[in-house]
């Protein structure tokens, strides 16, 4: 699964050989889930029977918002019982029936549903003896406004408004749509049928083997049996969509998209060709199935941009269509990124299964790394590769507050699972794989990845399957360090003694302590942290690494000068050096490799802002950048700029001071891009070129507002003043400083446009207005039907972007509403996300009575971070936002 931006995975022979065709319909095959791993792997129900294949008939009423269904269970009774116990959630049953597989009478069952526990137990008058039953259920269910089971998405088309079927499982809503063992370690085959209106397509994971017209006019589809999978990968879709195809190794390469879509599928199409030829030799395990399809859908979801099933990627538009009217290169490099990442995971979570949730990261941190290791070897021109010190510092940011938790979590709920899909399962699980993967080699991880993935095929593992194989491949202990990064929270921080030059060597002292910016003074944890340094300037000549144990360690380099620590940023961990080391590096800054200059401006941000080292750190480093400096620094340099500047008090005069030196500092670099795009120039700048333009809005400069809304005036009639490449960041700063007449007509502009893609983005920027008073009116907007079901949550949070507490109150007091627009796997950290942007000690109040009334103890997390959010900012404001002030007063600004 991709994260959403509201709200952030990876006998076979070696390259080349295929798997071999897994058995449809398991019977003669071993057990789905083995005596021994059942006592292991956590459960929310009984474990005496398990399931072994599924023959599904659906019939779904797309417009009555409903489906009726049959469903035949194969499954095996491991020990006597007189009861089944399974997943149901908002269905309602009509009739269900067990038959011996050896043959004999069938008898009926008693139903007894359990809405709080979502579970449907089926109780018999006869004990079931050892051996294999088919349980037959008819039941019909819920067609849902939200991605949560099978769900719809309205759109317009050139006919009108037109409705399209999906489905949405991750983590625990199979069971909304199907009666079943709704855990990842119940692996069944599925055999799916649907009856459909006649002129529509249906999608699953495996391809149509026979359709059939009824004599009503409907047609009967019927694909071909799945292999072996968790309930949460299985798909479904259905509606008026069109269909491409590519082969890449034999197998069928799909996109799907409503009619008159499809070509802007185009580029994911050809990207996921790429894509696939990679993965089959990275993995040295051919893609199993026969299809592959990528299926596009409008609307957004506060949870997910895009989902994995298995041979059925499924994708909201903004993930996978290219809009000639407004898409841009952020637009394509992130399709790119969200196809690697969902292939990635038809080896890294369909193929190989985390055994339960508690090892989530073992889908998501390895997908996450696979995504940016694959646009970095196909794509060196977008130089992604930078990204990865931006991805790191989510995951610290997330690791460095008391409410973290480990990679490997213990969870015990769905409600627990739900929360799981946050930062430190992705973007930690992303960095510690690229830690160990430069700790033990590139040709040594690969080798033990290709050894997992035959191992354990169709099966389902834990972290320590993964670990066991990468350290046979490398030869050296890897399961040690492993388990400090991934079994214990936090962020290792690592001080930096001065460097001793001797006889042309640099020693470099070392010791380990915790970054943590709410508990400084608590006793840190010890990691056992590889640390690659380098001598600044020396090349790879000058590098040296070791692996700090015990608190302690010592790097010799050769040569002398300014050291940089993690160099190439591959570690995860902080880096804080003693003054004189830091301000050699600051003078030399210029000269760094780009990934460096990001690592070290990252961590002075940092730990600047954790009073750590002086705040003003950062401002040094910025001020010591060049003008040609890559792009992706003087991006995060502007970022930060837009940063310090929410830090201020609206109130406080320092704020305008601080905007003036930003603006000061950035206006050279806008005039060296240039609002116009030149033949050939880099899609870097092209990048850098947009976020500009947004930051200096945000920053209130008066020349970029102006030529913002000049062009904006302009756009009807020159065709050249809004190219697509920067619609969005035009309209963007337009919206944000919006009068009343210009919001009016953005909102009529939004209400008469066709394109989903473009109308969906028009509505999220009318509710980033700066005015409160159009603020509240977007909030008023958002619960209407006007924007579309799944666009009005979105809205919610843009205003939250400006406005926290007023979101977050506009939001509880119409929570039934905003809940009808938020799927519901996103409830518990919606609310909280709207006020942790907060900077008013009141609203900490608010977010607690919030969970204590609404919540659960154990499903409180992300509204305690919300929380820890909040105080941090109230910290940043009070203690160091005087240090910039100082900072300003001592260089005359």
């Amino acid at each position: 699964m991709h994260h959403s931006p509201i709200a952030a995975a990876v006998a076979l022979a070696l390259a080349g050989a295929a798997l071999p065709a897994h058995p449809a319909h398991p019977a003669p095959a071993p057990a789905t889930l083995p005596a021994a791993a059942a006592a292991e792997a956590t459960s929310q129900l009984p474990r005496g029977v398990r399931p072994l294949h599924y023959d599904i008939a659906i019939t779904p009423d797309a417009q009555g918002a409903s489906f009726a269904a049959r469903v035949a269970i194969d499954l095996e009774v491991l020990a006597p019982t007189r009861s089944i116990t399974l997943n149901a959630a908002e269905l309602a049953f009509s009739g269900a029936t067990l038959t011996p597989r050896s043959g004999g009478a069938g008898q009926s069952a008693r139903i007894a549903v359990d809405e709080a526990a979502q579970t449907a137990t089926f109780s018999f008058s006869t004990p079931l003896a050892k051996g294999r039953y088919r349980l037959a259920l008819d039941y019909t269910g819920v067609v849902q406004t939200q991605a949560a089971g099978l769900f719809s998405l309205d759109y317009d088309s050139a006919e009108g408004k037109k409705r399209a079927l999906f489905t949405q499982f991750e983590n625990s809503d199979a069971r909304r749509m199907i009666p079943s063992w709704d855990e990842p370690a119940y692996k069944a085959s599925f055999a799916l049928q649907a009856t459909i209106p006649a002129g529509e397509m249906a999608v699953s994971n495996m391809p149509v083997t026979h359709t059939t017209t009824l004599p009503d006019g409907r047609v009967r589809v019927r694909f071909a049996d799945s292999p072996k999978m968790s309930t949460y990968l299985l798909f479904f879709a259905l509606g008026d969509f069109e269909r491409a195809t590519a082969n890449v190794d034999g197998t069928e390469l799909g996109m799907v998209t409503r009619r008159d879509a499809l070509a802007q599928a185009q580029f994911a199409l050809d990207a996921s060709k790429d894509i696939l030829r990679e993965y089959n030799d990275y993995f040295g395990v051919r893609y199993p199935l026969p299809k592959l399809d990528n299926v596009a859908g409008p609307g957004r979801s506060q949870f997910f941009s895009a989902m994995e099933n298995w041979g059925a990627i499924f994708s909201f538009e903004y993930a996978l269509l290219l809009d000639p009217a407004i898409s841009t290169q952020v637009d394509r490099q992130e399709i790119f990124a969200t196809a690697a990442h969902e292939m990635a995971h038809q080896w890294f979570g369909n193929l190989v299964t985390m055994r339960w949730w508690d090892d989530l990261w073992l889908n998501e941190g390895f997908a996450s790394w696979m995504e940016g290791r694959m646009t970095a070897r196909l794509h060196p021109e977008w130089h992604t590769a930078l990204n990865a010190v931006r991805n790191r510092d989510h995951a610290m940011a997330r690791d460095s507050v008391a409410t973290t938790h480990p990679v490997v979590q213990h969870v015990e709920t769905v409600e627990q699972a739900s929360q799981a899909f946050d930062e430190i399962t992705y973007s930690k699980g992303e960095a510690v794989i690229r830690m160990l993967e430069a700790y033990v080699g590139e040709d040594a991880w690969r080798r033990g990845v290709r050894a997992y993935l035959r191992e354990h095929a169709y099966g389902n593992t834990v972290s320590d399957d993964l670990w066991r194989q990468i350290e046979r491949a490398a030869g050296k202990p890897v399961t040690a360090i492993a388990h400090d990064f991934t079994l214990q929270p936090g962020v290792p921080l690592i001080r930096v003694a001065d460097p001793v030059c001797k006889e042309g060597r640099s020693t470099v002292a070392l010791s380990q302590g915790e970054f943590s910016r709410d508990q400084p003074e608590r006793k840190p944890l010890s990691w056992r942290v590889p640390v690659i340094a380098q001598i600044a300037g020396a090349g790879t000549g000058g590098q040296g690494s070791t692996l700090v144990a015990g608190g302690k360690g010592t790097l010799s380099l050769p040569g002398c000068g300014a050291v940089v620590v993690n160099a190439g940023q591959s570690g995860y961990y902080r880096t804080l050096y003693a003054p004189k080391a830091f301000a050699r590096l600051s003078a030399g800054f210029a000269a760094l490799p780009p990934i460096d200059q990001l690592g070290l401006l990252s961590d002075s941000w940092a730990l600047g802002m954790a009073g750590l080292q002086p705040a003003s750190g950062f401002l040094d480093l910025a001020r010591a950048t060049p003008l040609d400096a890559a792009p992706q620094v003087w991006a995060r340099i502007a970022a930060t700029f837009a940063q310090i500047h929410a830090d201020y008090d609206a109130a406080d005069p320092g704020r305008q001071r601080f905007a003036d030196y930003a603006l000061a500092r950035l206006a050279p670099v806008m005039a060296r891009v240039g609002w116009n795009a030149q033949p050939g120039e880099a899609s870097s700048r092209v990048n850098l070129r947009a976020d500009l333009i947004e930051i200096l809005g945000q920053l209130g400069d008066r020349a970029t507002i102006a030529e913002a809304r000049r062009r904006h005036a302009a756009m009807d009639s020159d065709g050249q003043a809004v190219p697509p490449a920067l619609r969005k960041s035009i309209l963007a700063v337009v919206a944000q400083h919006a009068d009343a007449p210009t919001w009016e007509a953005m909102r009529k502009a939004a209400r008469a446009e066709t394109s989903p893609l473009v109308k969906d983005t028009m509505y999220s920027l009318l509710a980033s207005v700066n005015d409160p008073l159009l603020a509240g009116r977007a909030l008023a907007l958002a619960l209407t039907d006007e924007p579309g079901a799944t666009i009005g949550a979105e809205m919610i949070a843009a205003v939250a972007a400006n406005y926290p507490e007023m979101a977050f109150d506009f939001a509880i007091a119409n929570m039934a509403a905003v809940n009808q627009r938020v799927d519901a796997t996103s409830r518990s950290r919606y609310f909280p996300m709207l006020a942790r942007g907060s900077s008013s000690s009141e609203i900490v109040d608010k977010v607690r009575a919030y969970a204590e009334k609404h919540l659960a103890p154990d499903a409180r997390r992300d509204a305690e971070t919300a929380v820890a959010a909040i105080q941090d900012r109230l910290k940043v404001r009070t203690q160091r936002v005087p240090e910039i002030d100082s900072w300003l007063e001592r260089n005359g600004i």
